[in-house]
C-alpha cells in the first residue's frame, strides 16, 4: 500500500440473479446484473462522488461527505464474512477501491 493512495474498503453481493456492491467507506452502492458490472459502477460512482465532495459545489461539505462511513451493521457483515471466509457459492466478494491522493490546489479540509 502505498501512502499516496486511499484504500476504501467494499464488498458485492449476489441476491438472486442480481448484485449489489458496497463501499463502506463512503456509504455508496451499485446495483448491476454482474459483479463485473457491479464493480465498474461503483468505483465510477467512487470517483464521482470524491470529485464532486473536493471540486464541485459540495465542496464546502467535503469534510462531512468524506468520512461519511457505512452504518455498523454493513461493517459487522463485512467483517464477519470476512473473518470466516464466507462465499456461498461464489455469492460473495470483497474488493477495495484504490483512490491516488493528489494534492488539489486550494483545498484545505480543516
Amino acid at each position: 500500500m502505498s501512502p499516496a493512495n486511499l484504500i476504501l474498503h467494499c464488498y458485492a453481493e449476489r441476491k438472486d440473479d442480481l448484485w449489489q456492491a458496497f463501499c463502506l467507506d463512503l456509504t455508496i452502492a451499485a446495483q448491476g446484473e454482474s459483479f463485473e458490472e457491479v464493480r465498474r459502477k461503483l468505483a465510477i460512482m467512487v470517483k464521482e462522488y470524491i470529485d464532486d465532495a473536493i471540486e464541485g459545489e459540495d465542496q464546502a461539505y467535503a469534510k462531512q461527505l468524506l468520512t461519511r462511513r457505512a452504518p455498523l451493521r454493513y461493517w459487522l457483515k463485512y467483517n464477519l464474512y470476512r473473518f470466516l471466509h464466507r462465499s456461498e457459492g461464489d455469492a460473495t466478494r470483497f474488493f477495495s477501491e484504490v483512490i491516488p491522493l493528489l494534492p488539489i490546489p486550494g483545498y484545505n479540509p480543516a
